[in-house]
């Protein structure tokens, strides 16, 4: 009469005293007997252990044996308050004898323990939780019968576990290990969150739990996605029952709680039976075979009916003529799931290990008022072929040593392929779709294709820069050291471009002699323009510009014609006259002045410093024609001003002439041969 919790699995389990964790009564005696498969052995591990030693072990004492029966034998007896054993006791065979006793005390809890084989190395105990481990990511093997009332837990999957509940009560809530078989647990912390849902599933109820430091949360194989009967995925047609509930309101309309109604979280009433027993059922074909790792319940969800299922039994079939009714491994009896307690909140129950079937079929045992629900089926796809039938070939006439042997190597090499295709196992994979098979070729594109994009980019860039420099450099290449942009021949290539004026916008148009026009002659003016250099002064800016004549940036003096004492740069004996300048610039404003051509055969000498004459005259004045002989073109005045320059500088710039004078003048006199002058 002094056994308390127990559940003996055929790998592992868990014992304790009884009334565990509180004091345990006088003078009580449990015994277990512990078998494993044979050739195996067996360890046990305390997760407490507070037994009264008062008298030395001597009336109060947990004794461990090897062997059942008579002939086992003693591995040590052990008593005391607040005992602590750090490591295992292990058996020499399959078979164990736990004996407790417990005289005549007033204090102690007794104990709690777990067993398992010894091929599970990383075995805890029930009362283990999240903040007994310091690693971020452990493994762990969880005993069966971790479902114990003195356990709490806090939280739900997917959101995580408060770090005080039990890691294997836990895990049974989530799912992930069976309470009658326990399993093997992947666990990952992370930090906490404020708040804890509660939850029932799998008959373990989670508590609403306060703000913690941190959480932990299993990985599983990912198996847990929806099947189709909340989204639709599932028609209506595959969706039937035994029996359908159809009544009157109070208006006269019949209302039909129709089985395709069974839908989680519809709005609208369930799927109800006409008749309330325990061969009602509701079917679900998947249309093909898939695997079903769990499925969730609810009540009517109709405030004014208040129905619900509380327990049923799972059934599946392949062809929906042999039906089988879901069993743990190594248990002799259906399961029995616990369903729902009210008719709002949802139910988990999980399926482990899963069902792999094409039809599904829900059978109630118990309800409240009527049989009424609604599902939801958890699982995946199933892409793992069955083991093809064994047929076996024709029997030979003649029977020999042969013969038997080739009908031997098959069945072994049929039983062979049947094995091979029982050990598949899921990749761990942290959530609820299946997975898409990932190529090494897919991987190494992803790593590739970025590197291959970042290397053309950097070799355009450096294509564009380079041209772009020695595209510069040669700009930069002139008659004076000045930025591109700024440079005359650049300014005079593009000024030919511009559109030219009408001709009513025109103040005065520039007039020339006919013997000056006659001697000019088609040129390139866009290469003569871009290679000549900037000889003269800038445009006038301002108000002055309007008093000037529209193609001319020379002023000619009022009252007088200037004249120019220079030699005739431009007259050739040999080619005819011309320059690039003969013409009028364009509409938009000249910004050098046009070149002046002179007829210098017959101009008499003149001294240095005499006016000098501008063949251009002010309108209404006509030139004298031109004509002469080369000569050259003296760069400078004599030595009486050989300091001033063959033409002055811009208005504005520092210089000879002062602020009153014109912004530009005619060119200086210079010593010229002796002539007669023209009128």
């Amino acid at each position: 009469d002094g056994c308390g919790h127990t559940v003996l699995g055929p790998e592992s389990g868990t014992l304790a005293s009884i009334n565990y964790p509180r004091t345990s009564p006088n003078s009580t005696v449990c015994e277990w007997e512990i078998r494993v498969k044979p050739g195996q052995r067996v360890q046990l591990k305390f997760g407490d252990f507070d037994i009264d030693d008062s008298d030395s072990c001597h009336s109060s004492y947990l004794r461990v044996h090897n062997g059942i029966g008579p002939n086992r034998t003693e591995i040590g007896k052990y008593c005391g308050f607040g005992f602590q054993m750090d490591g295992l006791i292990t058996s020499k065979s399959n078979e164990v004898t736990v004996q407790f006793m417990s005289g005549i005390h007033t204090s102690g809890r007794g104990f709690l323990a777990a067993y398992s084989t010894t091929d599970k190395s990383d075995l805890i105990t029930c009362l283990d939780n999240a903040s007994h481990f310091s690693e971020p990511e452990f493994n762990k093997y969880c005993p069966a019968g971790c479902v114990i009332p003195f356990a709490d837990i806090s939280g739900t999957i997917p959101h995580g576990y408060r770090d005080s509940s039990s890691l294997c009560m836990a895990g049974v809530h989530a799912g992930v290990v069976s309470n009658t078989l326990g399993g093997q647990i992947n666990v990952v912390i992370s930090k906490g969150i404020p708040y804890y849902e509660g939850s029932l599933a799998n008959n373990v109820t989670s508590k609403v739990g306060p703000l913690s430091t941190s959480l932990f949360t299993f990985k599983t194989s990912g198996c847990y996605g929806t099947l189709g009967m909340e989204s639709g995925v599932i028609p209506d047609s595959h969706i039937t029952s035994s029996s359908i509930l159809e009544w009157p309101n109070q208006t006269g309309q019949v209302n039909i709680w129709k089985p395709e109604n069974a839908r989680l979280k519809r709005i609208g009433p369930p799927w109800a039976a006409f008749i309330s027993d325990e061969h009602q059922w509701l079917q679900i074909d998947l249309n093909k075979e898939k695997k079903i790792t769990g499925i969730i319940t609810t009540g009517s969800t109709l405030a004014e009916h208040y129905y619900y299922v509380s327990a049923y039994r799972i059934l599946y079939s392949d062809d929906a003529q042999k039906w089988t009714v879901y069993r743990e491994p190594g248990m002799g009896k259906d399961k029995i799931f616990q369903g729902n307690t009210e008719l709002y909140q949802e139910v988990r129950n999980n399926f482990i290990p899963p069902i792999i079937a094409r039809f599904f079929r829900i059978n109630p045992l118990k309800w409240h008022q009527k049989i009424a629900m609604k599902v939801e089926l958890l699982g995946c796809q199933f892409s793992i072929g069955r083991a093809p039938k064994i047929t076996l070939p024709p029997p030979p006439q003649n029977k020999n040593e042969k013969n038997a042997e080739f009908m031997d190597d098959f069945i072994h090499s049929v039983k062979t392929s049947l094995q091979t295709d029982k050990t598949t196992f899921t990749p761990e994979i942290k959530n609820t779709t299946v997975t898409p098979s990932v190529t090494k070729d897919v991987a190494l594109a992803a790593v590739l294709v970025p590197v291959l994009v970042m290397v053309f980019t950097t070799l355009i860039l450096i294509l564009v820069c380079a041209w772009h420099w020695r595209n510069r450099k040669k700009k930069t290449e002139g008659t004076y050291d000045l930025p591109y942009w700024d440079r005359a021949g650049w300014w005079k290539g593009m000024k030919q471009f511009f559109p030219t004026k009408s001709a009513e916008h025109e103040e005065t148009p520039v007039r020339y002699s006919s013997s000056e026009i006659s001697h000019l002659r088609p040129r390139e003016v866009p290469t003569m323009l871009q290679t000549e250099s900037a000889e003269y002064a800038q445009p006038l800016v301002g108000g002055i510009v309007g008093t000037l004549h529209q193609r001319s940036t020379f002023k000619p003096e009022e009252g007088k014609e200037a004249s120019y004492a220079d030699l005739d740069p431009y007259n050739s004996p040999i080619q005819e006259v011309y320059h690039a300048y003969a013409e009028p610039l364009p509409v938009t404003g000249p910004e050098y002045a046009t070149p002046i051509i002179m007829d210098m055969s017959s101009h008499p000498s003149t001294p240095l410093g005499a006016p000098s004459i501008s063949t251009f005259k002010a309108a209404g004045n006509q030139a004298s024609p031109l004509v002469g002989t080369c000569n050259k073109l003296l760069s400078r005045t004599d030595s009486a001003s050989s300091a001033q320059a063959l033409y002055d500088i811009p208005k504005g710039q520092p210089g000879p002439g002062s602020a009153d004078q014109l912004v530009y003048q005619v060119p200086q006199s210079v010593a010229h041969p002796t002539g007669s002058k023209d009128e």
